[in-house]
């Protein structure tokens, strides 16, 4: 009973390990599949571009639910938060970046003029349970353990109009699992985001940029499980989202649900409502992958088809809709996917 409560408490907590060194990435099979044993894997994933990082946003309205805590804020939507910080981005860079490196991870991308920065693949061995066993071996072969799950987290930082910058962190998750019954095979497949591990970042952000322990909780406590404000619908035999959300809201919503589900965005215009995406349709001939394998995969045997994520409101609702890479409305069974999986993260 000792052994397990000691698991139980142990679980609850974070501790992210990353075996990898800064330098190149390693070469991973398009697949994932046979990774070898190792805390850190580069899972194929996608590089996201802002070029408008440096213009100057709109002042967001206030949101539904807001909290501030000297010069930092927290906004929220449904399981999505992130922190309205009075402070340059320039000035919050460097804070944010030894942030993840005191958490126990390297980061992959790390690119102040595009307001982007990503964690490589790292394991939380704290999942790990601490019987004596592994106490005791664990501590020379580290590496014999493994929770057989990998996670990573974008952090995108976007000036507002004010002088202050948004802060969003994102969650991306695998798993590993076995192919066959005899269980001498694995691969990796996506896990659901899990919004407790973006809301625990979240809260040790505001910790490294001074607020208190006790506001931060306060600040990033759950509330009452509100109704859904994003459903499916058909515009002129067009697939679109519908939110109840005006467009400043509507715009960091969707933005935080494209760096959540991994897609590549390669550019975004607020003015327009604009943000530009590659897709990789899904090959027939082949083994049916998982869904989230299916959208973002890598396999250069299909190239990638350029399309734009249209952000359109009027009033207090708006209407988010897939466009060709001409600008053009899309009504394919890719647009419908797309459309399906912002929806679901929306909700």
């Amino acid at each position: 009973m000792a052994l397990g409560a000691c698991t139980v408490l142990q679980s609850e907590k974070i501790d992210y390990k990353s075996a990898g060194t800064v330098g190149p990435a390693l070469d991973v099979p398009p697949d994932l599949s046979q990774l070898s044993r190792d805390s850190r894997y580069v899972v194929p994933g996608a590089a996201v571009t802002a070029s408008n990082y440096k213009v100057g946003q709109v002042a967001a309205a206030a949101p539904t639910a807001a909290t501030s805590l000297g010069d930092i804020r927290v906004e929220r939507a449904g399981t999505q938060r992130w922190l309205v910080v009075n402070r340059p981005a320039d000035q919050l860079w460097s804070p944010v970046r030894d942030f993840w490196q005191q958490n126990g991870f390297i980061l992959t991308e790390d690119q102040p003029s595009l307001g982007i920065m990503e964690t490589d693949w790292a394991e939380n061995r704290a999942k790990l349970p601490q019987d004596i066993i592994r106490s005791t071996i664990g501590k020379v072969f580290d590496s014999l353990y493994s929770t057989g799950e990998r996670d990573k987290y974008r952090t995108r930082l976007e000036r507002t109009a004010s002088g202050g910058t948004e802060i969003y962190i994102s969650h991306r998750g695998m798993v590993e699992v076995y192919t066959s019954q005899a269980k001498d095979q694995t691969i990796w497949e996506p896990r659901p985001i899990d919004p407790e591990l973006e809301v625990e970042f979240l809260r040790r952000l505001m910790l490294r940029l001074g607020a208190s322990n006790d506001e931060a909780k306060l600040a990033l406590a759950p509330e009452a499980a509100s109704k859904a404000n994003a459903r499916t619908s058909t515009v002129d035999n067009q697939p679109v989202v519908q939110l109840d959300d005006g467009f400043d809201r509507a715009w960091r919503r969707v933005g935080l649900t494209l760096d959540r589900t991994g897609f590549t965005v390669e550019d975004r215009d607020r003015s327009k409502g604009l943000y530009f995406v590659r897709y990789v349709a899904p090959n027939a001939n082949k083994k049916e992958p998982g869904f989230f394998s299916k959208l973002f995969s890598k396999d250069t045997t299909t190239p990638p088809l350029q399309y734009r994520i249209a952000v359109v409101s009027e009033g207090t609702s708006s209407t988010v809709s897939v466009l060709n890479s001409d600008g053009k409305p899309e009504a394919s069974e890719n647009a419908k996917r797309i459309v399906k999986i912002i929806a679901d993260d929306l909700k």
